[in-house]
């Protein structure tokens, strides 16, 4: 925190400029002091342009006392952090009395951090001299958080669809290596690809943060009517536990094959099959392992690879 500074004579001299304005400029100060932009008021004629005013809104950003801010150097309140080159930049056009405009990392008395864009102009008396900056700013907390957060959607979408499409591509590769007939090739593509839209459904609607067994389970069982027409012969026993965006779009195409495979060719191809799915978690070191179990009875004989 810093201290309170000791004037000197000419600073002492610049705060009584400052008081004058309430005869000159009696309406400008008035609005400065009542306005809801923070604005602070430097002497130019001192190293460092030290603070000769600040306005309640100024010490409410700031969380300083006014004593506290009075004679502390203009950018006693720059973060650690604060981009050295912006800090040249001000610096710079301070020397060189002109006008200066820029987003700087600010720190307030408690050592948080925001983000503020700058404006400062060149105070000049009747002889054009520069006694003083005049300087406003505007928090940009909230608009810096926004910022962050669309990139961070952004960074999240393109990650999603890189993996959707590495995940479209395996699926044409491997339906297109296990069939030599494009219709074939087509349906199976289609079929994934519809299980890969439902897992995207159901993970929408969870915001993407992770899915319900059960429920991807649900999801991609319902297209063959398991979930209804069949569901006298499905046994589903297990929790309802959660699975990372990853392993429910993986799950959600493994279910969707294996129930394929039922009513083409296993338990529910005729009117005796059953299908029992059930899983445990497995504990390990780490998270856990899921062991899923499948099984089906009653379905045509099975016939030996060749």
């Amino acid at each position: 925190m810093p201290s309170i500074v000791d004037k000197s004579e000419e600073q002492q001299d610049a705060e009584a400029e400052v008081e004058g304005f309430h005869d000159d400029l009696g309406p400008f100060v008035v609005a400065a002091e009542t306005t809801r932009m923070a604005m602070v008021f430097t002497d130019a004629k001192e190293p460092g342009n030290p603070i000769i005013f600040a306005n309640d809104a100024f010490l409410a950003l700031t969380g300083y006392a006014r004593e506290e801010v009075l004679g502390q150097p203009f950018n006693f309140l720059m973060a650690d952090s604060t981009d050295a080159r912006a800090l040249k930049r001000i610096k710079a056009e301070f020397e060189a009395n002109l006008e200066a405009g820029t987003e700087i990392l600010y720190r307030r008395k408690d050592g948080s951090e925001f983000w503020a864009g700058l404006f400062a102009n060149p105070v000049q008396d009747t002889r054009g001299a520069i006694v003083q900056y005049f300087a406003s700013f505007v928090d940009l907390t909230r608009h810096k958080e926004e910022q962050a957060q669309s990139k961070m959607l952004i960074d999240e979408l393109n990650h999603r669809v890189k993996n959707t499409l590495a995940t479209v591509q395996s699926i044409v590769w491997q339906a297109s290596r296990a069939n030599s007939d494009p219709r074939a090739i087509r349906e199976a593509v289609e079929s994934r690809l519809f299980a890969l839209s439902r897992s995207h459904n159901l993970l929408t609607r969870e915001n993407w943060h992770s899915a319900g067994l059960l429920d991807v389970l649900h999801d991609a069982l319902e297209p063959f009517g398991v979930t209804d027409g069949r569901a006298e012969r499905l046994v589903i026993a297990g929790e309802n536990i959660r699975l990372s965006t990853k392993a429910a779009l993986a799950l959600g195409i493994a279910f969707n094959e294996l129930a394929t495979n039922a009513v083409k060719y296993g338990a529910f191809s005729n009117d005796k099959g059953s299908i029992r799915i059930d899983w445990t978690i497995e504990p390990t070191l780490e998270e856990g392992r899921l062991i899923l179990s499948w099984r089906e009875q009653g379905g045509p004989p099975v016939t030996p690879p060749l």
